[in-house]
């Protein structure tokens, strides 16, 4: 897809590809990439998000086949979180995809989550009269609230028709449900999956079901790479 808004640093081999959660921009991967170094780091804004343009529709299948193009053949790790775990679980069989770690995945989706996902897809984005109030939206969809400053979102909030939004397409809320079980069966890579210790998100025994040792990330919680980025970022020692 062209026109992703995608951020850079590194020069090591393989280049690890970084896939930020729902409602998030790509600056959440800063202090991975930064404890990754000297690997190559690609994180791009998803569409819909952040400075990336939207897609006409939310798969998981559609938002992978998106970014595929920033997998390199030669040697790609992949590192997911949340929604973005589940769109390098789509990416696990492409050439050059030598391991995928998903961080933070709910597995497991009710009935009526998914209906109040496909209503928020539906609402339609809410509008501010200040950028202020468009970056709390942000922060509070993105579960960075407190792990973020204000000051520090960039591309986070956008101005539309002279009022500010966030600048998730909330289209993107009616994915619907990730069937985890099947994308992880069918990887033919490694597969690792985590998350934060207080993650209320997904359990370790959710975790057990798909992969016999998943990882648990002590104190820490559902955005564990934007509050501890080097323990996420030793998630993929094992395929280094």
């Amino acid at each position: 897809m062209s026109g992703l808004r995608v951020r850079r640093r590194g020069s090591g081999a393989p280049t690890v590809l970084l896939l930020h959660g729902l409602g998030a921009t790509s600056d959440v991967w800063e202090g991975v990439a930064a404890s990754l170094a000297p690997l190559v780091c690609v994180a791009p804004d998803l569409p819909g998000h952040g400075g990336s343009p939207p897609l006409p529709g939310y798969t998981f299948a559609a938002v992978a086949d998106a970014v595929a193009g920033l997998v390199d053949p030669s040697g790609t790790l992949v590192l997911g979180h949340s929604f973005g775990g589940v769109v390098g679980l789509h990416l696990a069989n492409a050439p050059g995809v030598r391991a995928v770690v998903g961080l933070g995945i709910k597995v497991e989706w009710a009935s009526d989550e998914l209906a109040r996902g496909a209503a928020m897809a539906a609402r339609g984005p809410a509008l501010f009269d200040t950028r202020e109030e468009a970056v709390e939206r942000h922060l509070r969809l993105s579960g960075l609230t407190g792990l973020v400053e204000p000051d520090d979102v960039d591309a986070g909030v956008v101005q539309e028709g002279g009022r500010w939004r966030a600048a998730l397409d909330v289209r993107a809320f009616g994915v619907g449900d990730p069937e985890m079980t099947a994308l992880v069966a069918g990887a033919r890579v490694p597969v690792r999956l985590a998350r934060g210790e207080h993650d209320r998100m997904v359990s370790t025994a959710h975790l057990r079901e798909l992969v016999p040792d998943p990882v648990d990330l002590p104190g820490l919680g559902h955005n564990a790479h934007v509050e501890a980025p080097s323990a996420v970022a030793a998630l993929l020692g094992p395929f280094r």
